[in-house]
């Protein structure tokens, strides 16, 4: 059964009236009493009409719109558009090993770039600016890719559709893709446009503001919607995928929700305890070390952590104690040192033997 849309060149979505005018304007250039004698006018007076029958019955209409025949039954041939179908999953996988790929779905424009944040800007969240390229219609040609002053002309190949039909012998249907040749738009451009170069599109610098939640990690993505590119001048832009990475911190880590730090003790402090003042990520704090902390420990500051996204509070901060050996001692330090390991029962030397030394010590 041929397209009676195709027939009366109204789009599937034309109301009755749509119709009737087209039907009406084509009958009067068809009728037999205007083309007498001419066969081809006839015929085409006949297929006119036939389709004007079928599509201003709402039943026959509703019928043909679904199964592809005016009587409900699905014949071979029936005609399938696949370019709004997606690629993804099992059945775009199935399509593809049937050689499909190139002639399901399309460009629908969206675009993929990287917002970079800090590491502050990721635990409390922000509202940042990106600014980036994307595809929109070029306003000397309002899209068309003609130079002004001059038209388009009718593309051969798809006759004005925009579509081409093929059958796969694989399946018994007839098949829809874009027309290569006018890339679907049905017109060819003669005289190209001197700012787009008949593209129809041009490069355009966008600058648009993009929420940071609080909490978010490094590889998340946000979708701005309609912030893509243009990927035809009469279709609408596609989204802006945006994948979050967060720059590394001089002193921060992150382990999940918590924040991890490494802070330097004195050997006193260790060993007496104390209170020393470090970094958080809201400025100075207090950090309790408790008397006789080991090197490696872990001590933990309540609720100076990432803000959870699921739950109200914050994570922690995770600060691992490292000790710090004194280097260069006075005669006085060394004194004193010496005299506290004696009261620890230690025999200082020195010179402590070497590690080769050492290992001949545990054969022996």
């Amino acid at each position: 059964m041929q397209d009676p849309y195709e027939i009366l060149g109204v789009e599937r979505g034309a109301t009755p009236d749509e119709v009737k005018t087209a039907f009406r304007r084509l009958a009067q250039r068809y009728h037999p009493d205007r083309n007498p004698g001419d066969e081809r006018a006839q015929q085409r007076f006949k297929e006119i009409n036939a389709a004007y029958q079928l599509l201003s019955d709402p039943e026959k209409r509703a019928m043909f719109d679904r199964f592809g025949t005016a009587d409900g039954n699905m014949p071979t041939g029936v005609d399938f558009d696949f370019s709004g179908v997606s690629m993804d999953g099992l059945f775009g996988d199935l399509l593809r090993g049937f050689g499909f790929g190139a002639t399901v779905g399309g460009d629908r424009g969206d675009l993929k770039k990287e917002i970079v944040i800090s590491f502050e800007e990721a635990a409390f969240g922000a509202e940042k600016e990106l600014t980036y390229e994307r595809k929109e219609a070029c306003s000397d040609c309002r899209g068309s890719g003609s130079e002004p002053g001059h038209a388009q002309e009718k593309c051969a190949t798809c006759l004005g559709r925009g579509r081409i039909r093929f059958q796969q012998g694989i399946f018994p249907v007839v098949l829809e893709r874009a027309c290569s040749r006018c890339n679907g738009t049905g017109q060819l451009v003669t005289h190209p446009c001197s700012a787009c170069r008949g593209a129809g599109l041009v490069a355009v610098a966008r600058t648009i503001s993009v929420d940071i939640p609080p909490g978010i990690e490094d590889g998340s993505t946000r979708t701005v919607d309609r912030a893509g590119n243009v990927p035809r001048a009469d279709k609408p832009p596609g989204d802006l995928e945006l994948t979050v990475v967060v720059a590394p911190h001089p002193f921060f880590k992150r382990s999940g929700d918590n924040v991890v730090c490494s802070v330097p003790v004195s050997f006193a402090v260790a060993a007496l305890g104390g209170e020393l003042e470090i970094p958080t990520l809201e400025g100075k704090g207090k950090l309790k070390v408790p008397a006789g902390t080991q090197a490696g420990s872990v001590l933990r500051i309540k609720g100076k952590g990432i803000p959870h996204r699921s739950r109200g509070g914050r994570g922690d901060q995770m600060v691992e104690v490292t000790v710090e050996v004194p280097t260069q001692l006075t005669a006085r330090q060394r004194e004193l040192l010496t005299e506290l390991a004696r009261e620890f029962g230690q025999d200082v030397q020195p010179h402590e033997k070497s590690f080769v030394e050492k290992l001949k010590g545990l054969f022996e």
